[in-house]
């Protein structure tokens, strides 16, 4: 009865170290895969709707609740309407940051919040693993810089991938049917 956008929220950590998947090496000559041994990772945040629109935004440092209100601006400037956010369980989408932010929206914005223990309910949850195990499988790289521009190329060639984001909400248990609030 709101007319509301729904959109999905995830934050993310990809890591210079390689997400190995399967190769095709001959058998018995195990493919060895020289990367960095940096722990060092860049945050990714993404937002993804049923239509299966996705924004993004990365950092060197882990979210916190001003980068959470920075990214919602992000996303109310690219979502015309009201709209209604389903996040992940990160504690800063609850700080009163954003709920301050959220009250100067004037309705414009309602923040729901999945359970902590149900990720599975999450749809971003789906498009993680397609970076992680589609589009970086076998990526090393050897500094941030470099990480970063695999990330926006993963990104982009996701967005021309609709079908993929609307099917990580079936992969979910949700029907795209309705889901226009």
């Amino acid at each position: 009865t709101e007319n509301r956008t729904v959109v999905f929220i995830d934050e993310d950590g990809f890591y210079m170290l390689p997400s190995v998947v399967k190769t095709f090496a001959p058998e018995g000559e195990t493919p060895v895969v020289k990367g960095s041994e940096s722990r060092d990772h860049v945050s990714a945040i993404r937002a993804i709707t049923p239509e299966g629109r996705l924004l993004t935004g990365m950092q060197e440092e882990a979210y916190d609740r001003h980068d959470i209100v920075d990214f919602l601006r992000h996303v109310l400037g690219h979502i015309e309407g009201k709209v209604l956010v389903i996040s992940g369980g990160l504690p800063a989408h609850r700080s009163k940051k954003v709920r301050d932010f959220l009250s100067e929206t004037g309705g414009r914005v309602y923040l729901e919040q999945l359970p902590g223990y149900a990720p599975d309910l999450n749809p971003d949850e789906g498009i993680w693993q397609y970076l992680k195990n589609v589009e970086l499988k076998n990526v090393c790289c050897e500094s941030l810089e470099a990480l970063k521009k695999q990330l926006r190329l993963a990104f982009e060639r996701l967005r021309h991938k609709t079908e993929v984001i609307e099917g990580c909400f079936g992969l979910a248990g949700l029907s795209l049917v309705g889901l226009d609030l």
